[in-house]
């Protein structure tokens, strides 16, 4: 027995799970993850027409 069951885990609403990415100039997200922000906006390059994005993958909400 042991291990982790649904019960164990708290429910997060879908909503707040969000992503940080940077958007590439050529439309294309990043090939890469980021644990912040303030990570992604280090490493994208804006004047090279890079931005960063925030997406939840889960669902197209609006937040």
């Amino acid at each position: 027995m042991g291990g982790v069951t649904p019960l164990d885990v708290a429910w997060q609403d879908p909503r707040e799970q969000v992503e940080v990415t940077v958007l590439l100039a050529n439309g294309r997200l990043a090939p890469r993850s980021f644990v912040s922000r303030a990570e992604a906006e280090a490493w994208a390059r804006p004047d090279e027409g890079e931005q960063v994005v925030e997406i939840n993958a889960t669902c197209a909400c609006d937040r």
